[in-house]
């Protein structure tokens, strides 16, 4: 058998993996990354090669979701490895808070950030720094992760209180509210602050700008190629001396002219700074990512053609067939907060790309037809400014006519569209006027013989007042004297409770005083209403079990069976009383000999409703 068929399979697999469900596991670590598929694949009966896996998943498409939950392990936790925390707060957190300028929203990054308990920990962290502002006023912070799934748990932000134990007490208290049984939410002001969204390390663009980038145990899980990759985009993405927390088991050492330690204890680095285009290129070549094509040119020259291109009166653009922003002019750069540090980097990760307008479809469209094309005004807020702005993106060409790039050029058109705008109004402004004038005269009329019309309906109701008051003064009348009657009646009810009372106290006292078991039955379905105690010393059932009960299913040892000639005769006959000796078994399980006497219970008007059991033992 070929040796090297598993590696094959298991490389088809991974292409497999990316080409259907768009999750790309090449740059992972081939060691690990196989041990969580075999490990998933033994799960499975009959499954043995990676082969035989691939058409279980082609059969079976449920079998993704298992898959990929064994292989992105999401273990994470809020406050993992406390004390690192405590520093982050201590001092990393304020150190963010006081270089923010002009006010700027604080930016936070958590990639690889599973159910989201680490992008939590961060706002929880921010927001005690900020002392009651509103956090998502102050800071964005935005919480990625390649697994749909766990971003799903994320975003709903309930956990159980196992889970978050680790959080102090008074942040508990504070940011998480109940949520179901056993589990607490996160409050409403915390979640807005965070931005959930899935995003890929190796293939999706970074997001830039970043005060704060967290990736704790996640780089570990990928090929050291991949590691560079992925660490030059986190170069990218962080501002200049801004701040990078990795996990424990991660380190930089190989890294250093990208990131210096600020504490290696904790795993805290600080960006070092690419002051120039060469530099990060440079940067770029030593991580595998750039790509040392481009001619050198002397460094008068460039500076030359920087100047020029610096004095055109419009914002320009140009950008290389590599869709990588070659170059930018002074307005532009002030208009669109384009950094020079931008300049090199792919256009798909800046902001001009897609606002104010979308660029990328723009530039396909006129390398596709090799024309320049122009987007009349668009009007878009730039530095809070509402302006408008018509953009030319024009093909560029080398001397032998092949295409070199495109250059694009933003024409402020603000003043023109507001004077289109004011003239706009104007006209409808002087329709409406006429259209109004026209109809005031009819308006007015109108008004009149409705005030006069108004004015009779008025005096009709004042009429109408007047007799629903009279009405309502007899109704109050009639409820106070209602009032008093309820009050005689329930001064009545009362006595008679008081009386009922004292009559129930009376029988009781008089059916616990007798020596005689005693249970009175009513006449039309039998049933127990009254159980002395020596009745429950003698059988051994409480009054309450038995009482509503019918005295015919009663489990006792006395014989009902054997009673119940002689209760419907006193019940239903003319005979007064009756009694019968039957035998018996006392609660002692003891044979016996009981007396049963019935005797019949008569209404105020004469009528049986029903019988009176004495009972008692004979010796």
């Amino acid at each position: 058998m070929n040796q090297d068929a598993p590696k094959h399979d298991f490389e088809a697999l991974l292409e497999y993996l990316k080409a259907n469900r768009g999750f790309d596991f090449t740059g992972y670590k081939r060691a690990s990354l196989m041990r969580r598929v075999l490990r998933r694949m033994s799960e499975l009966p009959g499954i043995d090669t990676f082969a035989a896996y691939q058409d279980h998943l082609e059969v079976h498409p449920e079998e993704f979701v298992a898959l990929f939950n064994t292989i992105l392990i999401n273990v994470t936790g809020f406050f993992r490895d406390a004390p690192a925390w405590d520093h982050i707060a201590r001092e990393v957190v304020p150190r963010i808070i006081e270089g923010r300028r002009n006010g700027d929203p604080i930016r936070v990054c958590c990639v690889g950030c599973a159910s989201g308990e680490e992008p939590y920990t961060v706002a929880m962290l921010f927001a005690e720094a900020l002392d009651g502002a509103q956090l998502q006023d102050h800071i964005k912070i935005y919480a990625t992760d390649v697994d749909d799934d766990a971003l799903t748990h994320a975003r709903r932000g309930i956990y159980s209180e196992r889970s978050i134990e680790a959080v102090p007490p008074k942040l508990r208290q504070k940011y998480f509210e109940p949520a179901v049984v056993d589990h607490l939410q996160v409050r409403p002001e915390l979640r807005r602050a965070v931005i959930f969204g899935r995003h890929d390390l190796m293939h999706d663009a970074p997001i830039s700008k970043l005060d704060l980038l967290v990736c704790r145990n996640t780089l570990m899980y990928f090929n050291a190629e991949s590691q560079a990759r992925i660490i030059a985009r986190f170069h990218y993405a962080l501002g200049d001396d801004r701040f990078l927390f990795l996990g424990r088991s991660e380190m930089l050492l190989s890294h250093a002219t990208l990131f210096a330690p600020v504490d290696l204890k904790y795993r805290i680095f600080s960006k070092i700074a690419k002051p120039n285009l060469r530099d990060r290129v440079t940067a770029l070549i030593q991580l595998g990512g750039g790509d040392a094509g481009h001619r050198a040119e002397p460094d008068q020259e460039l500076q030359l053609r920087e100047l020029a291109f610096d004095a055109v009166p419009t914002a320009q653009l140009v950008i290389n067939l590599k869709g990588d922003l070659v170059s930018a002019s002074a307005k532009a750069r002030r208009l669109f907060g384009i950094d020079t540090s931008d300049v090199g980097r792919p256009l798909q990760d800046l902001e001009i790309s897609y606002r104010p307008v979308e660029l990328r479809s723009l530039i396909e469209r006129a390398l596709t037809e090799q024309k320049p094309l122009t987007l009349t005004s668009n009007r878009s807020t730039i530095d809070g400014v509402s302006q408008a702005l018509a953009v030319e993106v024009a093909p560029l060409h080398h001397r032998d006519r092949s295409v070199a790039g495109v250059a694009i050029s933003f024409t402020e058109t603000t003043q023109y569209q507001r004077l289109q705008e004011e003239l706009r109004r104007a006209n409808e402004a002087l329709e409406r006027t006429n259209e109004e004038l026209s109809s005031t005269n009819e308006e007015l009329q109108t008004t009149n013989e409705e005030l006069q019309s108004t004015n009779e309906e008025l005096e009709t109701t004042n009429e109408e007042l007047q007799s629903t008051n009279e009405e309502l003064q007899t109704m109050n009348e009639e409820l106070q004297s209602t009032n008093e009657e309820l009050e005689t009646t329930n001064e009545e009810l009362r006595i008679r409770t008081d009386e009922l009372d004292e009559a129930n106290t009376f029988l009781r006292a008089i059916l616990g005083s007798l020596r005689l078991g005693v249970a009175v039955i009513d006449g039309d379905r039998f049933l127990v209403r009254a159980w002395n105690d020596k009745a429950a010393d003698l059988w051994g059932v409480q009054s309450n079990q038995v009482v509503g009960q019918s005295i015919f299913n009663l489990d006792i040892g006395l014989p009902t069976d054997s009673l119940k000639p002689m209760i419907r005769e006193v019940v239903f006959g003319d005979t007064d009383s009756r009694d019968l000796l039957v035998d018996a078994t006392n609660r002692r399980g003891k044979a016996i000999r009981c007396r049963v006497t019935c005797t019949p219970v008569h209404a105020s008007t004469g009528e049986r409703r029903g019988t009176l059991l004495l009972m008692e033992e004979m010796e």
